[in-house]
This record gives structure tokens, sequence and C-alpha cells, in this order.
């Protein structure tokens, strides 16, 4: 995995949703990072089921993947036991499959930022000790 971007779900709910109270935030930051962003599978299915009501939502969601802005570089099924422990440590949060999936790329991809509105980022460590870099909006 290269370094880059890491996207979480709230992002891109708010990158395609032009109500979202950070939609102009996260236009803003993307103006600035390079693409592709990266995420997960988890992500994505959170996105697609938060946008469900705006319509075109979820396929604005996927001509995202489509066209290479946002890439999905994690298998799941190759880190499925780190995530397992992942899941297990931050029970009490509790931590999403897709929080979960973004911290174990955070430890695999360790120069990546996460581009977040999920203050849950700041209490997760990733390599069991280390803040993950994130953008993060000033109100969180």
């Amino acid at each position: 995995m290269r370094p880059g971007t890491l996207v979480d779900t709230g992002p891109l709910v708010a990158l395609i949703d032009r109500r979202d109270r950070y939609h102009t935030w996260v236009r803003s930051i993307l103006a600035e990072v390079p693409s592709p962003l990266q995420t997960c599978e988890a992500v994505l299915s959170e996105a697609c089921f938060l946008l469900r009501h705006l319509p075109g939502g979820p396929q604005a969601l996927f001509e995202l993947v489509t066209q290479g802005l946002v890439a999905i570089p994690f298998s799941l099924r190759d880190e499925a036991g780190a995530i397992q422990s992942l899941l297990a440590k931050y029970s009490n949060v509790p931590m999403s499959l897709a929080d979960a999936c973004l911290v174990r790329m955070s430890e695999i991809n360790p120069r990546g930022v996460l581009l977040t509105v999920d203050s849950d980022f700041t209490i997760y460590r990733r390599d069991r000790h280390s803040p993950i870099p994130a953008l993060l909006p000033d109100d969180l």
C-alpha cells in the first residue's frame, strides 16, 4: 500500500451530500491531497447505507471508485486476525468494522493520513501506542 490519504465514511458522505455540515470542509481538504483516496469495503458499505435516501447518492459513491478517485487496496481476508484483535481491544468504544479496517490500514501504511469526521480516531492507536495521523474538522 503506497502512502496517501485514507478516507473514512463521514468525509465520503459529506463529499456527495451537499447539505452535510462537513461538505465544504471536505472539498477544501480534497483540493490539497493527491488521489486516489484509500479506503476499504466496510467504509463503502457504511457510506452507501448513509447515502441511500439521497437521490443518486450510492451511484455517486461508486462513481468515485470507478473513476479512480477512491481505491480499495485493503484485503479483509488477509488482515482478519489483526482486525479481530482490534475489535476485541476496542470493544468498549465500540469499534466498527470500518474503523478497525482503517486503523489496520494506518498500521500497514504508517505515512498515510486519515481523513475523518469521527472523534473515535483520537482514541484509537496503531501498533498499540501511536496516535493515528488524522485530518479532522476543528469542531471535533
